[in-house]
């Protein structure tokens, strides 16, 4: 790691005490081309009733997938993101509160699936696009794949002291 501070790229949390945040913190191995451009990011569950704390890898491609479910979020679409390799989070706009739920499913390693209700403001999305922007910041990707297998570092690569 950098010595960076660790970054929410997802800040789901309400008033309640209810929240789900996916916060990045730092490159999983950085200087080596295979692992630089994954990040290792924390997912933080909490309510009144249950908090829980999983370790996961970002890829480059979660960052691009991620984008694209804000999107569907802003076009009123609920969401799943992450799903197989990792826990899947889902965000359902209209849950059974009348407000959206976060679902964090972690069925293929600790069978565990937590839905968490969260009474969202007005600009969550913009605010989620921000937090996006900023892991992108502050490490952007450094590596090119130009064929199958074969990574090498961007021209536009800032070295790190």
């Amino acid at each position: 790691m950098t010595g960076q501070e660790a970054v929410d790229l997802i800040r789901l949390a309400d008033d309640e005490g209810n929240s789900v945040v996916v916060q990045v913190t730092g490159r999983d191995t950085p200087g080596v081309l295979t692992g630089h451009d994954t990040l290792t990011a924390n997912v933080l569950v909490t309510t009144g009733f249950v908090s829980g704390q999983l370790e996961v890898w970002l890829l480059p491609t979660d960052l691009v997938e991620w984008e694209a479910a804000l999107d569907s979020l802003a076009a009123g679409q609920d969401i799943r993101w992450m799903g197989g390799r990792a826990p899947e989070i889902r965000v359902q706009l209209e849950g059974e509160r009348g407000c959206p739920e976060v679902i964090v499913d972690d069925v293929p390693s600790s069978m565990a699936t937590v839905t968490v209700p969260v009474a969202l403001e007005e600009g969550w999305i913009d605010d989620q696009r921000r937090r996006l922007d900023e892991v992108r910041r502050r490490w952007p990707r450094e590596v090119v794949e130009p064929s199958f297998g074969v990574f090498e570092w961007s021209p536009n690569r800032k070295r790190h002291p």
